[in-house]
Parts: structure tokens; sequence; C-alpha cells
């Protein structure tokens, strides 16, 4: 027989292939694998080498969605050790006990295994251990799993205290999994402060295995919750799920991701992970793992059947796709069988209670930003709150009642809000209407007037009810005597015509009711505010025909002039009403219009080009609208003043701007704006080297809103890759490579390239922070494959250096002198030196560590280094220049004597019988001279570099058994940090202190 039909069956043939199917992924393929080498090796006719392939075979299952199959191999391994001991190595029997532990949770998480046939296992496991001479710990934690799971509380406690009070042993879970088991028995109790307290050593990064941090991140979601620290769930989330993800043997952590998404308020990006792991949902593998899963999927469901999106489609494996509805059925009936079929077997009603809970489970909050890229559900799915504006005059209360007396009081209220341009206006004029036909009073003829025209705003979004309506008002107030504000009902239905499809015939109207106003106006009979707001009018609807005017540049113009000219005859106007006492209130009113036609010109001229001088008009329209007390007319152009600014580097006037406008635009902004301010503050402070967390907090708030906005990918990709920013500055590596990750798509379809290499170039920092070196040396690839295109190759350069420093993070020694040499030629490019020794520096190294090439190679390229440094120190520069260049020809003088002393395969006094290692260390010694010599001259700005060198040359001197010569040099180290006890509280030079000290004493 062969493998693949070539390769013949042999006993070492089958070993390697066990060896190589426990270096692959955990999964299905792998576990597939694991049962063709049993069957394998049964063949082979070594009962050794059938016990590993067993033992394998276990692992394998274990640690995918099939644990529960793991009963069948353990058992005949048990056998095997019955028939024969002898078989079992050290090794195997060791793996033999261990897996004795991982059986006790397969039996108890299938509930077709009887109690009693569970329970019978645990006497023997815990025989065997006695026998082995392990202690009882790993057996006391397997009885309390099984009494939490069944609810016996009581005993579950006692346990508890024997597992934790029992000695470790080499037969012990690791302390992260125990963590996980303790912290969730508190969890479960809502003792979440003390949960997290158990789990805080995984948490902190102190105590980790395989599987985590994973789980614990992902158990810690809901009491952070409950605990009211969503910022730091929100972080646990992301950070967790992309540890979790795609991996079948934790499910019980996608599961409860899942759950969290649809607790705050993330139901889209909850059902995105539901639909990624929707084949966890009908697997046949561990069955608690998959009532985990089907709980959180029906909580989720029934989430969205509750936010009206009972007919969202959800994708399920083999290219179905059923409604949310449908599948919240199939999930409920599917988990309360399940959980069902556990309390029977268990005789408790634990399991089926906990499911319950889970599935009707309440937010605990309607909207927790993450920051990730997600699907949206439809608009208005989650509620943005409305709060008043802070500034806004409280309107007087007004008792609504039955008579006639009532109106006038809210007529009286309706029109003090109106004239204070209050955004509670119209709402009171409604109260007006309801209440005259409620009972049935008729107002005068200026009261009928003003109540048709706010009808006719508030039908503004339907134009064939609104323009008669302003028709009708107008009628009414010219009756009333009032032909100014009839002519300005007519202005505002000619200007709603042309908005409204009907350009030309709404402006001719419009032009005529200008003439028309201009006159009334002369005569007294039209306040400035009517003809002003005629002309404005006319020049809006003239700015919407611009870009189809036969020469858009010169209709610009000409609106620019014209829009001038109403700006000076307002000025006019309002310092005529200045001058009148009697129109206070008309003054204000005007301030108002005049900051409306700044803004106009402001958005005319911005759309030009003119950034400066539209600045300036939208800050003048600001000053006018709280002049006006209108604060909240205000928002839009503090909005507007900060996008420009922050276009004209201004990042201050940009900050201050925006934040105002989020301050006074609370009822103003849909979620699109909101997000544009949000990011235009988030990159304001961040240019400014303001507190990196106040810029995350607004890069994420964009995020949210930018997501809640139709047809809006291109901003919210921007606004997390200004988030991923601010979180790498933070060091926060998980939570930033998830939103760059989620950022990338959006970003290669919607912006420029440069922003596609800033986000790969952070993600490639964040993955080698985490110790993932060859995905990150893929994202410095990459990001330097765009960026060689470029005209200016700095860039490029940096990139290249990068992935090379990843490649050799990840053992890819020949990649990464490529990419070594590659940095360097560009870096030669540049006449950059200093990056150019640096990469050839770099290449030694890797050259030292070729058993072909070794330390030969090694030395011409640090030789080649020191050489083009030389040649540098020796060119005219200037003094910051210089010294940097003699302080890297100093560092590669000291990285060839730590070459020379890494290449010897011995030291001095050891074995040395030729002097190779004595020559070497002498050599390396005079190259710490010369680092010396090259950093005398510079002084204080060089000490730290030139302490190191003669600490360097001092444990040289040691090794070569000159303790004299090294003591000198160590106390001359401690004399220039303040001596022995020198209290300089730089970080650098209490190494140096703590390097010398530990050199003394090494020398005795």
């Amino acid at each position: 027989m062969t493998y693949g039909n070539s390769t013949p069956h042999t006993v070492e043939s089958i070993r390697r292939a066990l060896w190589e199917n426990d270096a692959e992924p955990k999964g299905p393929a792998r576990t597939h694998r694991a049962e063709e080498l049993v069957a394998l090796a049964e063949t082979a006719g070594d009962r050794p080498l059938l016990l590993d392939a067993l033992l394998d075979l276990i692992s394998a299952y274990q640690f995918s969605s099939e644990s529960g199959k793991t009963l069948v191999p353990f058992s005949r391994l048990l056998r095997m050790w019955d028939e024969n001991p002898g078989d079992f190595s050290g090794p195997a029997l060791h793996r033999l006990h261990w897996r004795f532990k991982w059986i006790i949770y397969s039996l108890t998480g299938n509930p077709d295994i009887p109690l009693d046939a569970v329970r019978r296992w645990l006497p023997d496991m815990e025989r065997h251990y006695r026998v082995a001479g392990y202690s009882l710990r790993p057996v006391r934690a397997a009885e309390f799993y099984l009494a939490q799971h069944r609810g016996d509380d009581a005993l579950a406690a006692r346990l508890l205290e024997e597992w934790t009070g029992a000695d470790r042993d080499r037969m012990s879970d690791c302390l992260a999994c125990e963590l996980n088991e303790q912290g969730a028995w508190h969890a479960d109790r809502a003792d979440d402060e003390r949960a997290l307290a158990v789990w805080a050593p995984v948490l902190n990064g102190e105590q980790s295995c395989a599987e985590q941090p994973h789980l614990i991140l992902a158990l810690s979601l809901v009491p952070l919750l409950r605990l009211g620290r969503f910022d730091e769930a929100r972080r646990k989330h992301l950070r967790g799920y992309r540890l979790a993800r795609g991996n079948g043997s934790l499910v019980p952590a996608l599961a409860r991701h899942i759950e969290f998404c649809a607790l705050t308020g993330n139901e889209a990006r909850g059902l995105e992970i539901l639909a990624e792991h929707a084949a966890y949902l009908d697997n046949d593998g561990e069955p608690l793992s998959r009532l985990e899963i089907l709980s959180a999927a029906a909580l989720l469901l029934r989430r969205l059947v509750e936010l009206g999106h009972a007919d969202r489609p959800v994708p399920l494996p083999g290219g179905i796709t059923v409604t949310a509805e449908q599948l919240l059925a199939r999930m409920q009936e599917a988990a309360d069988g399940l959980a069902r079929r556990f309390d029977e077997r268990n005789g408790t009603d634990r399991v089926g209670t906990w499911v319950a809970a889970r599935m009707a489970g309440t937010p605990f909050t309607d909207r927790l930003p993450l920051g990730v890229r997600g699907a949206r559900l439809a608009p208005g799915s989650v509620a943005r709150p409305k709060p008043a504006p802070e500034s806004a005059p409280e309107p007087a209360p007004v008792a609504a009642g039955a008579g006639s007396e009532d109106l006038a009081a809210l007529l009286d209220e309706a029109r003090r809000l109106t004239l204070a341009q209050h955004p509670d206006a119209r709402a009171a004029w409604r109260a007006v209407a309801e209440t005259a036909e409620r009972t049935g009073t008729e107002p005068d003829a200026s009261a009928r007037a003003e109540m048709t025209h706010h009808a006719a705003v508030d039908a503004l979004d339907d134009p064939d009810t609104a323009i008669p309506l302003f028709r009708r008002a107008a009628e009414q107030f010219e009756a009333a005597g009032d032909p100014g504000e009839g002519a300005a009902c007519r202005a505002r239905a000619a200007y709603t015509t042309a908005v409204s499809g009907r350009t030309e015939e709404g402006l001719a109207e419009l032009d005529a009711l200008g003439g028309q106003l201009r006159t009334l106006h002369a005569d007294g009979r039209a306040t400035a505010r009517q003809l002003t707001g005629a002309l404005l009018a006319a020049a809006r609807v003239r700015r919407g025909t611009l870009p189809s005017a036969p020469d858009p540049d010169a209709a610009a113009e000409a609106l620019a002039e014209e829009l001038r000219a109403v700006l000076r005859l307002a000025e006019e106007l309002r310092a005529v009403l200045r001058l009148a006492e009697e129109h206070r209130t008309e003054d204000r009113r005007m301030r108002s219009r005049i900051a409306d036609t700044s803004c106009l010109l402001g958005g005319l001229l911005a759309g030009r080009g003119d950034a400066p001088q539209a600045a300036e008009l939208f800050a003048r329209a600001v000053e006018l609208y709280h002049e006006a007390a209108a604060p909240w007319f205000a928002a839009e152009a503090e909005a507007r003043l900060a996008e420009l600014s922050l276009a004209l580097r201004r990042p201050q006037q940009a900050e201050k701007a925006a934040r105002a406008a989020l301050d006074h635009g609370a009822e103003v902004f849909e979620p699109l704006g909101c997000a544009h301010l949000h990011l235009i503050l988030a990159e304001a402070l961040a240019a400014t080297g303001q507190d990196d967390n106040e810029v995350a907090g607004h890069a994420l708030e964009a995020t949210h809103w930018a997501d809640e906005a139709a047809g809006s990918e291109g901003l919210a990709a921007w606004a997390r890759l200004v988030l991923g920013g601010a979180l790498v500055r933070l060091r926060r590596f998980d939570e930033a490579a998830s939103v760059l990750e989620s950022a990338l798509p959006d970003l290669q379809e919607h912006h420029h390239e440069g922003q596609v290499v800033q986000a790969r170039w952070w993600l490639g920092e964040c993955l080698d922070a985490l110790g993932d070196h060859r995905q990150a040396s893929e994202q410095f690839l990459l990001a330097a494959d765009i960026a060689k295109g470029w005209d200016g190759q700095r860039d490029h350069a940096v990139l290249a250096h990068l992935a090379g420093d990843a490649l050799n993070g990840a053992g890819l020694n020949e990649q990464a002198a490529a990419a070594y040499a590659r940095a360097e030629e560009l870096w030669r490019a540049l006449g950059r030196p200093h990056n150019a020794a640096r990469a050839v520096r770099a290449q030694a190294w890797l050259a030292l560590r070729d058993t072909g090439r070794g330390l030969p190679a090694a030395r011409v390229l640090v030789a080649t280094a020191e050489q083009l440094l030389t040649e540098a120190v020796a060119e005219p520069a200037d003094d910051d220049s210089h010294a940097m260049l003699r302080t890297e020809l100093a560092g590669t003088y000291r990285q060839t004597g730590e070459l020379l002393v890494r290449g010897c395969v011995s030291e001095p006094g050891d074995e040395d019988d030729d002097g190779t290692a004595r020559r070497a260390y002498e050599e390396a010694l005079g190259y710490a001279e010369k680092a010396i010599t090259v950093l005398a001259p510079l002084g204080e700005t060089a000490r730290h570099d030139r302490t190191g060198a003669h600490l360097m040359a001092a444990w040289l001197e040691a090794d070569l058994g000159r303790g004299s010569a090294a003591d000198t040099r160590a106390r001359a180290v401690l004399d220039d940090y303040g001596g022995e006890d020198g209290s300089e509280p730089d970080a650098t030079a209490e190494r140096r202190r703590a390097e010398a000290r530990a050199l003394l004493h090494y020398i005795g």
C-alpha cells in the first residue's frame, strides 16, 4: 500500500505523517487526516505507533467541533494499557492521563451519555491518578464541572474549594484554563467584580495558552456590560473576536461575541458573525458548544425581529437563505430541545433555565459604537438621542385647555418663539391649530394667516400641499393689512415651486416679488427681513442652476456678485434698524438673515476654491447667529467653518468650531453630518497632538454615524483610518488591527492609494507588536509594492526595511535578507547613509545565522556599513547630522564586535586550544574602543551610547581574564551616572548602573 499511490506505508513514514499533521491548523482537515493515520497505524503492527496515533486523534477531536468523539479512541487506549502497560513510554503515559480530563468534560457535555455513566468515570480517574502519583487537583476540577453543570451549587462550591486547595503538578490544567472556569462560576452568580478579578491574570497577559485569553475575553463581555464598563467591553470584543474567528474549538467564545452584539445595539454586526459561522448551528459536534451558539443566535434573531427586520435574509451554508424570523423559530426550537435533553439527563432544570434567560436577554444600551466595518440595518433602526440645544431659551409653559383664553396664550407663546427663531416654534403653531379646531374658536385675521403659513411650512415635504397653503396665507396676510408678509409668503411659494422641479417658473416669480418687495419696503409696508428673504431665496435657486449654466464659472461669478449686493443691502438695512429702538426684535432677525446670506456666499466661494474668504464668511455668520441668540442656526455654519479650517491647516480653529457645532446641533444634523463633525474634531485634535484617547473617541463616534448613513462607506473608511492611527499611538494594537483590517476594503474602493498604504503600514506595526510577524511582513510588502510607484521613495524604503524586520522575526531569513537589500539600495539612492548602514548591518546578522555563509560574510557586510558611515562622517554637515552619523558609526563598531563574539563557538577560557576565541574577543574589544573614541567628542549628547560601549568593553575585559581593567571601566560608568547610589531618574541611566553593578559582582 502507498500514500497517494506512491509512498509505502512504513512505520517511519506514518510517524512522519503524524508529526506533519500535528503541525497543521486545528479543524476538519486535520481531524480527518488523524482518522486516516489511525487506520494506517493499525496495519503497521507497531503498538507504540498505534497508541501515538490514537493520542493524536484525541487531540484532533478535542480541539475541533467534534470533541464528543474522543471517548472511542480513549476507551481503546485504556484497554491497551490494561493489556500491556509496557507499551506506554513516559510521554505516552503522561498523555493518557492528561486526556482523562478531556473525557470527563466530553461526557458531561453530551446529553446522550447517561449521568450514571459519567459519574462512573470519576472514581476511575481518581484511581488512575492516585496510582500514578499525581495530585487530585484535576479530579476535583472535573467533579466541580459536573456539579456546576447540573446546578448542584452547594456541591460545586465545596468542590471549588477542594480544587483550588489541592497541589498543582504537571497534570494540572494550565493556570489560564483553571481561571477560566473559576471566574465563570462567579460570573454565573452575577458576582462580576470577583469574576473579573479572577480572570485578571489572563486579561492582563500574565497567563495564556492555546485557548486563552480567547475564551476569557468572550466570557468577560456580559459581566463588563452589567458593570457599565462599556468601552472596556467593546475593546475586549474587538480583541477577542479577532482571536476566536473561524476557530471550531472556540464556538462558545463566538457565541458570546454574538450575544454581546445583540445586547449593545450591534445587531447587524452580530448577524455578520453568525452568518460567517452558521455551519456550527447544525454541527454534530460537542452539544454544549452547539447549545451556546444556538441560544446566542436565538437572542440575536429575536432582537432583529423586534426591531422590525423579521424579513431580513440570513445566508446559511449550502447557498440557502432564510429570513431572520424563520431562522429564529428554528434556533429557539433547537435550543429548547437540546436544553431539555440535558435537563432530562441531569434531573435538574439548570440548563433550560440558563438557555431561556439568555434567549430573553435585553440590551444594556441602544448603541455601543465598535469602530469596525459592518452591514447596516434599515435607516432609523437604532435610535439617536435628540437633546434640546443647551443654549436654547426655554419656552414658557402653557396649559392646553378648552377655551379661547387658552388659545390666546398659545398664540402668544407661538409668536414669542417665532420672533426668537426658536426650533420649537413649529410645534407651538401646531398646538395653536389643534386647539382652535378642538375648541371651535375662530382666531382673528392675522392669527389665521400665521396658522396657514406655519401649516405650509409643516407641509414642505409635499410641495403640492405646501404651495397652495403659502398662497392662501399670502391672501390672508394681505386681507389683514400686511402686504409685506403677504409678498414674503408668495416668495416662499415661488421658492418651493423652483426647488420642486419648476425652476424657471419659480425663479421668474421670485425676481418679480423681489421688485415688489423693494417698492413695499420703500413705502414702509415691508420689513428689511421680508425683502432680503426674497432676494436670498432667488440667489439660492440660482446657485442650484449653476451646474447646468452655459458658462458655470461666469454664472457663479455673477451670483457671487449678486450675493455680495444682498449682503451689502442687508447690512445697510440692519444699520437703519439699529437706530430704531422699537425694531430691536427685527434687528435680531436681520442678523440671522445676514448670517444666512454669508453662509450662502461662503458656500459658493468654497466651491470655487476660495477657502480663506469662505472661512471668513462662515466665521462672520457664526458671530451673527450668536448675536441673534439663535445658536441652533449657528451649527451648520460652525460645521462648515470647521471643515474649511481643517483644510486650511488651522486645526485649533477647526477644533473650536467642530465642538461648537456638536454642542449646538444636536437636533440639526443627520447621521452623515454627525459623522463629518466627529471626524473633523478627531483630525483636528490629532493634528495638534492632543489626547489620543479623545481622538479615538471622536473617530469612533464618526464610524458609528457614518455606518448609520446610507452611501457613506468612504467616509466610514476614513474615520476608521483615523481611529486606527489613534489606537496605534495608544498601543492598543489588538483593537487597532481589527479596525484597520475592516477599513481596508472601503479604503481601496473609495480613497487614494496613500490612505491604503497608511492603513497597511499601521496594520503591519500592530501585527508585528502582537507577534504575528509573518502577517505583518505581508502588510508591509503590500504597502511597499504600492509605494514603489511614487515619485518620492522614502516611504518605499521604510516599508522595505520594516518588511525585513518582520520577516526576520518570522524566521524567514532569505526573504528578510532580500527586503533589507532592497531597503539598502533605496536608502543609498535617497542619500541616507545611516539608514543604509542599518539595513546592511541587519543583513550581516542574517548572514551570521546562515550556516553556508557565517561570520566571513557577516564581516564583509559590516565592513560595508563602516565604509558607508566613515565616508559620510568625512562630508560637511550640520552639527546634528554629524552627531547622528558618528553615533551610527559607533553603533556599527559595537555590532561588529558583537558579531565577532557571537561567531565564536567557545569563550577564551573554554577549550580554546588554538586561541581563536581569544583573538576574536581581543578584536571585538578593539571595536568597542573604536566606538568609544568616535563618541568621545559628542559629550553629553552621546552619554548613553558611550557608557554602553564602555560596558561592552568591560565585559570583554572580564571574559579575557582582565578583572582589574573590567573593574575600572565599570566604576567609570557608575561615576558617569553619579556613583553607586546615583539618583538620576533616566531609565537608561538606571539600566546602565544595574549592568555595571552586575559586572562588578561577576568579577568578584
